[in-house]
């Protein structure tokens, strides 16, 4: 259970729309209150919310999560419930008694066993199921780990191993498959093994740092200063250290435990949340949640520290319910509704990675990052964009953000280095998408056309402040506690499915300089990291088992499906929803303009993107409408303009007023061998005759004669028609016996007759 409530809370006022925050909560929470309630339970395995009475277990599903989701319920036998767990294959549910008992329930047949253990010496620090071949539950003891499988004949559990050594307590998290066992005098030596689908891997033993007291009393550390979680598919574990004030980060590999640096806190009481591959270091006592973005080199955080803001509650009964609380007459929902309103209240428990769990209220809260007041809290457009496009779980207005701020910097003419930076952030992205296939699958899940930045909901004063303002941050996690009961920490992507595929488990060789996350979370990202060089570098911090390391990675299937949609921007995104839009506002010169559309250009070269060739009409448009046929001129001969047949018409459009531009454009087409539209554009032209030899050359038969005899007759040359008329009667078989034969030829007869006049 997550743990007994405490009377002292803490309300704060409501925020409205206006409330400045990056993280909030959604009311309604989910209510899962049960008469008779023993407590709620977590069961991260199947991603569910257990509230258990004296005869019955009621489960309701986090993912999806909603908050008017029905439970549904078992029923069990009466007595003590310390820990809840279903299995993964919903077969079977698991409740622990007691510190010597854990009972089953088979809940197809309804028969019931139990694994019991009489020494006094030892007793049941917890348990958990687990999609490992060797085993299918996995029961932690004072004494060691025993792991377990289910006999169907003899309908008991069978011991297939175990693993001896003193532990105090432990944490694990099943979207990790990581267990971490804590021992010694300050439980800082911990042993680690994962058990996935793909067998049981054993880590190195490692120390956690822990800085000493001025008495020079040596700290204990607890269950609830270590978590364990999973960003952009890598498995990190953070430990609090109390005395130093600093949040300590270690990553996991084969054969090394590699600490990466140190993260400040500023509260006593620590909680951690992870939304869309972000990390929330709730500074409880201060009231404000940081970010960081793990993924970034830098540890700096995202952005200022601001409070936990909850959203959708009614002010009315917000104050009615305050008002009620006064009157000792007030209704049980107007108590509820007070309840509702506490932020990091002390009954709160977070669940990682994005869920918190109100226990004396049975209300259960989703935590949600607001990606439109994060962008609008840095001035550094490249960096917001960068961590813009790293976003999942809401792709499409991840890019809609993308899109407004790109657009507002050029309208707003920021300096060029700054937006051809920005601009190198969106192409890279969409290459590395295009390059794993995260932009397709994203356009498959979508489902829908892509909105147009008229179309958003992100106003451009929300862009206009993000540019203005600077960042800062600051991050930490939650865990679970010794009681055996609360030690499983969770880490969940809202997308998770319930029960995991087999495939679950993807450790990559350092030496192939492949990123460290999972295949599914590498999309998007092209990071070029080895462990070796790594544990060289931070060897002092750690400690280090071979020469050189695997990095240890989440579950791919979990974390394929948190990746449906990519927040990458297309080319033929950028035109429509960008270059087109800032064209029709922006006054003047153009070569600011111009100056961007090139190193966008640029930029898509080096990332060998094909542009849709819209841009390059637009950039024609842009310096014929300023009479820059120079500059033009170099454009195509450069090949900085790629040779299409758009690209060539336009410059047959824009160069009626200037000859040498139409001549660039029909070479075009030549050079394009678009033979059909060069003879006709040389027919509209007046030059037929050279059409014609042109199309004798190249054989070009989809031309109507008509046109050609049209443009000889309008040249009032009685030769010229006679040439044409000859060309096609000797050229084209059966034409002596066409309407245009004779009518041309009777045309002909009558020029020759007034000239003989």
């Amino acid at each position: 259970m997550f743990g007994k409530a405490s009377s002292s809370q803490l309300s704060v006022s409501l925020g409205g729309s206006g409330a400045l925050s990056h993280v909030y909560i959604q009311h309604p929470p989910l209510r899962c209150s049960i008469p008779g309630s023993k407590g709620l339970f977590y069961d991260d395995g199947n991603k569910l919310i257990l509230s258990a009475t004296s005869d019955q277990v009621f489960s309701w599903k986090t993912v999806p999560f909603a908050s008017h989701a029905a439970p549904t319920s078992d029923s069990i036998s009466e007595g003590p419930v310390l820990s809840i767990r279903y299995s993964l294959d919903s077969k079977f549910l698991a409740i622990q008694r007691s510190n010597h008992e854990i009972q089953f329930w088979d809940r197809e047949t309804g028969e019931t066993f139990s694994q019991t253990y009489r020494s006094e010496t030892e007793s049941i620090l917890g348990f958990f199921w687990t999609d490992c071949p060797k085993c299918d539950i996995v029961i932690v003891k004072t004494s060691g780990m025993e792991l377990f499988s289910y006999d169907p004949e003899s309908k008991s559990l069978h011991l297939v191993e175990t693993k001896r050594m003193n532990v105090s307590w432990y944490v694990y998290t099943h979207e990790s498959r990581l267990i971490l066992l804590a021992s010694g005098m300050q439980c800082k030596s911990f042993t680690g093994f994962q058990l996935s689908s793909a067998g049981i891997i054993r880590l190195p033993k490692f120390e956690m740092a822990m800085a000493k007291s001025e008495a020079n009393n040596k700290p204990v550390l607890a269950a609830e200063d270590v978590h364990i979680i999973t960003v952009y598919g890598r498995i990190y574990c953070l430990q609090v250290d109390r005395i130093a004030m600093l949040l300590h980060p270690y990553r996991f590999y084969r054969d090394a435990v590699v600490q990466q640096g140190s993260l400040p806190i500023y509260s006593n009481k620590i909680a951690i949340s992870v939304v869309d591959n972000v990390l929330l270091v709730h500074q409880v006592d201060a009231k404000v949640v940081i970010l960081y973005d793990i993924f970034a080199d830098s540890r700096a955080p995202i952005s200022a520290p601001l409070p936990l803001l909850l959203r959708g509650f009614p002010k009315a009964s917000s104050s009615s319910s305050r008002t009620g609380s006064k009157d000792t007459d007030s209704s049980e929902a107007n108590d509820m509704s007070d309840h509702e309103t506490i932020i990091y209240g002390d009954n709160w428990i977070f669940l990682v990675p994005d869920l918190i769990c109100d226990v004396a209220n049975r209300l259960l809260w989703k935590i949600h990052l607001d990606l439109e007041a994060i962008s609008a809290s840095s001035s550094e457009v490249p960096s917001v964009l960068d961590f813009l496009q790293r976003r999942k779980l809401e792709a499409n207005k991840a890019k809609q953000l993308c899109l407004v701020v790109v657009r507002t910097v050029i309208l707003e003419r920021r300096p060029v280095s700054m937006v051809t930076r920005a601009i190198d952030v969106l192409v890279t992205s969409y290459s590395n998408s295009i390059k794993t296939g995260s932009y397709f699958k994203g356009i498959k899940s979508e489902k829908a056309p892509t909105p147009s930045v008229s179309s958003m909901n992100i106003s451009t004063s929300v862009v206009d402040e993000s540019i203005r303002r600077e960042d800062a941050l600051g991050k930490s996690i939650k865990h679970g506690s010794s009681s055996g009961v609360e030690n499983e920490s969770l880490n969940r992507s809202p997308d998770f499915p319930v029960s995991d595929p087999e495939e679950n488990v993807r450790l990559e060789n350092s030496n192939d300089h492949h990123s460290l996350g999972t295949k599914a979370d590498t999309e998007n990202f092209t990071a070029g990291e080895t462990s070796q060089s790594e544990v060289q570098k931070l060897s002092s911090q750690s400690q280090l088992v071979g020469p050189s390391s695997s990095p240890l990675n989440a579950s791919i299937s979990e974390n394929l499906e948190s990746q449906a949609i990519s927040a990458s921007i297309s080319p033929d995104e950028m035109y429509s929803f960008v270059f087109a839009s800032v064209e029709e506002e922006m006054a003047g010169d153009p070569a600011y303009f111009v100056a961007i559309v090139v190193e966008f250009l640029r930029s898509c070269n080096v990332e060998r993107i094909k542009v849709h060739p819209n841009i390059y009409v637009l950039t024609i448009q842009l310096l014929a409408r300023h009479e820059r046929y120079a500059e033009l001129g170099l454009f195509i001969i450069n090949k900085i303009l790629e040779p299409s047949k758009e690209v060539a018409l336009q410059l047959l459009e824009s160069g009626r007023q200037n000859i040498q531009t139409r001549k660039l454009g029909l070479d075009m087409l030549r050079q394009l061998s678009l033979h059909h539209d060069y003879v006709l554009l040389l027919v509209q032209d007046g030059y037929y005759l050279e059409a014609l030899r042109y199309a004798r050359k190249n054989k070009v038969t989809t031309v109507r004669p008509s046109l050609f005899l049209e443009a000889a007759f309008v040249s009032a040359d009685p030769q010229h028609l006679a040439a044409v008329l000859r060309f096609f009667s000797d050229f084209i078989p059966g034409f002596k016996n066409t309407a245009d034969h004779t009518t041309y030829c009777r045309i002909l007869n009558e020029m020759n007759s007034s000239i003989a006049a």
